[in-house]
Formats: C-alpha cells, structure tokens, sequence
C-alpha cells in the first residue's frame, strides 16, 4: 500500500464522515488490500476481502463517494479485520 491508498484509508475512518473522498481512491485501495473486485450491472462493484463479500454502487454524475456509502465501506473493512 503506498501513502496516497494510506491517506485514503484513513479518510474511511476520519471522524466526522468525510463527504470528500473519491471513490477511484476507494477501488484503488481495495485492489492494493488484494481484494478481488468484480463488475456487477450497472453501477453495482462486488468486492471480496478476507472471505467477506459487499457490494457497492459507484457514485455517479459525480466522484466523490457519500457518507453512507463511506460508513458502509467502513464498516466492510472492519468486518474483513482491516483498520488505520
């Protein structure tokens, strides 16, 4: 993981939700974390990580991801036993 994905990370994790982060960040990091990452349709993203499985829809028009989204992701990394 390089300090760019390092940042990203602790911005999941920043308190209060940050409403900022961008959701190729997001990806990224989930790709350096070795998690497989799967289209699904539409917007749907399938991500497995240390045997726990999600499912997140990109944002769109815009890049940023929002709040509930990101506590979602949270929430995934913890349960796959990931933190800052």
């Amino acid at each position: 993981m390089n300090s760019k994905q390092g940042k990203t990370l602790e911005a999941i994790f920043a308190e209060p939700v940050l409403s900022n982060v961008l959701w190729a960040d997001v990806e990224a990091l989930f790709g350096a974390m070795g998690a497989a990452i799967s289209q699904g349709r539409g917007s749907r993203v399938r991500v497995s990580l240390n045997g726990v499985d999600a499912v997140f829809h990109r944002p769109h028009p815009q890049k940023e991801t929002d709040k509930g989204a990101l506590k979602s992701v949270r929430r995934f990394l913890l349960e796959a036993g990931i933190s800052p």
